[in-house]
């Protein structure tokens, strides 16, 4: 089956490595995560992965406690990158080429985000990890992700989370919420869903950027997803 997407961005978020604590680097769960990429990849597609850092630091946290929102951000984003260099270091021992490239320069360990750097990698088949955000304090990693997809002319954003999909109200807490195959932009503003922020929506609305929400832990699904199957939402 012909893939649907040829570039893609896909947004995980911190947790994502971090298995049931909800804290820390796992590096089993690095590799599990590893092992989905792949299989994606292996369908000749392009990846690009922009990652959170929600099981390292919470700036959030830094900033109830009295912390300067730009410190608590700058921190967060420091975080980032060291999801990323374990990431890339489970893609790595899999056979997949890998590179980390920082909005925040550490040239010890990663290198800057230049664009047409990142392009060049993901025609030559790599994996590219765009860590440390926007280089910005004062903007998440949903908003990193849907500039980044902009700048390297992904196809599409995926967002990859625990839930399958946007829903009307929170399914944890209303068992009969009800699930959306489809919204557009302007909807997912309006409803505040939880899945991304309103930012990362907006600028994707403005430059025609389409994002699929979906469960990544869900057997199958992002491979599913790429290979133009009805998986979660799509807001467009």
């Amino acid at each position: 089956m012909k893939p649907k997407f040829e570039r893609v961005m896909l947004k995980l978020g911190g947790e994502a490595l971090s298995g049931e604590s909800g804290c820390g680097i796992d590096p089993r769960e690095a590799t599990r995560i590893a092992n989905i990429i792949k299989r994606v990849k292996d369908h000749g597609i392009e990846i690009a992965v922009v990652i959170g850092a929600g099981n390292l630091w919470r700036g959030s946290n830094g900033i109830e406690a009295g912390m300067d929102r730009a410190t608590a951000d700058y921190m967060g984003m420091i975080a980032t990158v060291m999801n990323a260099m374990a990431l890339r270091d489970s893609l790595e021992r899999l056979g997949v080429v890998t590179r980390v490239q920082t909005a925040i320069e550490m040239k010890a360990v990663a290198e800057p985000y230049i664009r047409l750097r990142a392009i060049r990698h993901l025609e030559k088949g790599r994996v590219v990890i765009l860590g440390g955000g926007t280089g910005n304090p004062y903007f998440t990693t949903d908003s990193a992700a849907a500039l980044r997809a902009m700048e390297i002319h992904a196809d599409v954003l995926i967002k990859a989370t625990k839930v399958d999909g946007v829903y009307d109200s929170d399914p944890k807490l209303n068992p009969d919420a009800v699930r959306f195959d489809h919204i557009d932009f302007m909807d997912a503003i309006n409803m505040k869903i939880g899945a991304l922020d309103s930012t990362a929506i907006t600028l994707s609305m403005e430059n025609n950027l389409p994002i699929m929400v979906l469960n990544l832990w869900e057997e199958g699904a992002l491979e599913r997803a790429i290979l133009g199957e009805k998986v979660g939402t799509t807001i467009d």
